[in-house]
């Protein structure tokens, strides 16, 4: 937790630049300090809303950061300017600044080919790179997997389970073992992978990465405009009663 935040429909936000953030987390990793980190989106609050124990694990988490412009919209409805940081990117930056310190990291989630793809990927591009342990998403003894993370001490652990599951397991992860930093980053390891493509630059510049994936998979239009129109008002109506 950080001493500058503001609520976002009932939750928390960290309200930090990217490099803020990523300098705020090595600070912990280097003090062995444990920590959640949830990367928030209207999706993830709508989901929270119906599931009292996801609401429960955001709101405990030590950072939450705007990980879409549907957050960093309802932030300027209350006059502040905040800067969107996507989980993609800013995992990507954890594990080169890791590569560099040498501190070691865990990655959970995706596909077992996927996940494989993602590891030698990874490499290649981040050759000092130290991947102590990785396992694909598909596991039904979460304990084998936690055992292996509490043997393998990461500094850094990327759960690409999908909300909510991922932020459960973290949840259960991290009563275990308590000196590693994680983050819930969904689909990031099939980008990684290169099995999926991510949405061209100037669609990320101006937020709206969304957009794209709604172009590219026409099936998630009725998920999106059922739940950005809905948060948009909710987030006018709610920096109205601040």
């Amino acid at each position: 937790m950080t001493d500058k935040r503001c609520r976002v429909l009932g939750y928390s936000v960290d309200l930090l630049t990217f490099g803020e953030a990523v300098d705020f987390i090595l600070n912990k990793i280097k003090n062995n300090i444990g920590l959640h980190i949830i990367t928030i989106n209207p999706e993830i609050i709508f989901a929270a809303d119906k599931n009292r124990e996801l609401s429960e694990i955001i709101k405990a988490s030590e950072l939450v950061l705007p990980e879409s412009s549907g957050i960093v919209k309802a932030l300027s409805f209350k006059g502040i300017k905040q800067e969107q940081i996507p989980g993609i990117d800013f995992s990507k930056r954890l594990l080169q600044k890791c590569a560099v310190l040498n501190y070691p990291v865990a990655l959970i989630g995706a596909k077992e080919h996927v996940i494989i793809k993602a590891v030698n990927n990874l490499k290649k591009e981040l050759p000092s790179l130290n991947i102590v342990y990785f396992h694909d998403g598909y596991f039904e003894k979460e304990d084998e997997v936690i055992n292996e993370i509490v043997k393998n001490k990461p500094k850094l652990i990327l759960c690409a389970l999908g909300a909510p599951k991922q932020e459960m397991f973290i949840k259960k992860c991290k009563k275990i073992y308590n000196n590693g930093v994680y983050i819930g980053i969904g689909g990031s390891f099939d980008v990684w992978a290169g099995e999926v493509k991510r949405a061209p630059k100037i669609f990320q510049k101006l937020g709206l990465e969304w957009l794209y994936r709604t172009i590219k998979q026409p099936e998630r239009i009725k998920r999106i405009y059922k739940t950005l129109p809905v948060f948009l008002f909710r987030a006018i109506i709610d920096s109205v009663n601040k």
